[in-house]
């Protein structure tokens, strides 16, 4: 019995999805996904018309969880503490398994070109998670340093050993908030 158009595109984003961030984008060809997902190639390129849709989807799905846990994560929060929540999802996310870094940033190393449309999306993310701290922060300076330690964990998390780096992160994000202050809004 046919699947259902939904589910076969579903199939392909999630195969897709988990190749691309264990394995890289550039290293996982169509037909690896195709194979993954056990579809046909027409099946594939009716649902993404090019390699370059299906990743661009899969940053959009990425950028809709993360939007997703975020705001859960914060929901009934104060702002420091919606702060220290969202540094405490980042923490998990570096020491728990399988963590390769980024998707956005191993995104743009592959794509650096900024007029192409997977580098735009990495930019849209970035500008949206900035627009949020900022937000949280009430100040533009310390979310810049927020999100710039957040790299910095994404980074390091995948080279080093993810505990030290995890502490370390909740640590500076502690003095980050000592530093700026945030006012009950």
């Amino acid at each position: 019995m046919p699947r259902p158009p939904g589910d076969q595109r579903d199939r392909l984003l999630r195969r897709a999805s988990a190749a691309f961030y264990t394995e890289g984008i550039h290293a996982v060809g169509v037909d690896r996904i195709i194979a993954d997902a056990q579809t046909t190639r027409a099946t594939f390129y009716r649902h993404f018309p090019s390699k370059e849709d299906l990743i661009v989807a899969y940053l959009r799905a990425a950028d809709a969880q993360i939007r997703a846990d975020l705001a859960a994560g914060v929901e009934g929060a104060s702002p420091a503490d919606a702060v220290r929540r969202v540094a405490a999802s980042i923490a998990g996310q570096v020491s728990g398994p399988g963590f390769r870094g980024c998707a956005f940033l191993n995104a743009v190393t592959e794509y650096p070109d900024p007029g192409h449309p997977v580098y735009r999306v990495v930019v849209e993310h970035r500008d949206w998670f900035l627009r949020t701290v900022t937000e949280l922060f009430g100040d533009e300076p310390a979310a810049r340093q927020f999100v710039m330690l957040r790299d910095g964990a994404m980074t390091s998390g995948c080279v080093a050993d993810a505990d030290a780096v995890r502490e370390t992160f909740l640590a500076a994000v502690e003095e980050l908030l000592a530093a700026h202050p945030i006012q009950d809004r």
